[in-house]
């Protein structure tokens, strides 16, 4: 298929389920993400040949919990495997993502990387002697993959560390059965900072592509060793949708990790990056729309890794 057609096809996906967004609601739990239009729709798939996207692509918004996979990546690169498995589990959990429930289990740690829990301890193990050095590792990776420098949404930003008392409180549990070193409040902030950043639908599909072609950049730069990525692409498949994962690898069979300001991340391994965005969420976090969207993408191309 060439590009023209996929320009068709995407367009299609968005006029077909864009009004679906009614069926859910934007995540007003955090109350400057309650200020979004549930309306918006867009997907975008990039791919060695380039870009195609429709819709409202270029609308920015924030990763939210699309960024637990890039930390985890730095993370993994800094620590090695075994420390950063030492403090984080690597099953998938019928629970919802900010869950402090399993927390209470004989390994008393995290299920996952996806759940907030798990990132929050991923962040407690990021390296640098301040704040501001501890999230640069982060924003560095996501620069040299946009090409462009990083900022945050200062106002969601701020809005998550007013209100985020579930996710302080699980950091200080964390701390108190030795799972997070170092200053807690220090580690949240790193947390709230790293969801606030802010990429547009097309720039997630870049980041995409990235994840596809196991960390290499478009221009052909290796950021990352191969083995890092697959890893966390699996975690993308058994935990990236939150405990809808199950379903999504059934009905859509591809990566994909989603944040609750509406964006999704998906990838074809080797072939290309998907972004999607929708704002207005299902009961367990994902955009309805989105989710959507990748089903009958998937299934029109076959796309299904299984």
């Amino acid at each position: 298929m060439n590009q023209a057609q996929l320009q068709q096809v995407l367009e299609g996906l968005v006029a077909d389920h864009r009004s679906a967004h009614h069926l859910g609601q934007v995540a007003d739990y955090i109350p400057e993400l309650g200020k979004g239009d549930p309306s918006l729709a867009g997907i975008a798939v990039w791919s060695p040949e380039g870009l195609v996207s429709a819709g409202d692509c270029r609308i920015p918004f924030t990763l939210q919990s699309i960024s637990k996979i890039f930390t985890l990546m730095v993370v993994l690169r800094d620590r090695g495997e075994e420390e950063v498995f030492s403090r984080v589990g690597s099953e998938p959990t019928g629970d919802p993502f900010n869950s402090i429930v399993k927390l209470e289990t004989a390994e008393r740690r995290p299920l996952n990387p996806m759940i907030n829990a798990g990132a929050i301890a991923v962040c407690g193990m990021l390296e640098g002697k301040t704040l501001e050095e501890r999230f640069a590792r982060v924003t560095d990776l996501l620069e040299e993959v946009l090409g462009r420098p990083v900022s945050i949404d200062e106002n969601v930003y701020r809005s998550e560390k007013e209100t985020g008392h579930r996710n302080r409180a699980l950091a200080y549990f964390l701390k108190d059965t030795g799972v997070l070193d170092g200053d807690v409040e220090e580690v949240v902030d790193i947390y709230f900072r790293q969801c606030s950043i802010l990429v547009t639908c097309e720039e997630l599909a870049r980041l995409g592509l990235f994840v596809a072609n196991k960390g290499v950049t478009l221009d052909g730069r290796r950021l990352l060793p191969r083995r890092i990525v697959r890893l966390v692409s699996t975690f993308m498949v058994t935990c990236g949708m939150y405990n809808a994962s199950g379903e999504f690898a059934i009905n859509v069979g591809i990566p994909a990790k989603s944040g609750v300001a509406g964006g999704i991340l998906a990838v074809v391994p080797e072939r290309f990056g998907i972004g999607t965005f929708g704002p207005a969420l299902d009961r367990k976090g994902n955009s309805i729309v989105g989710v959507r969207m990748l089903r009958d993408l998937s299934r029109q191309f076959e796309l299904s890794i299984f």
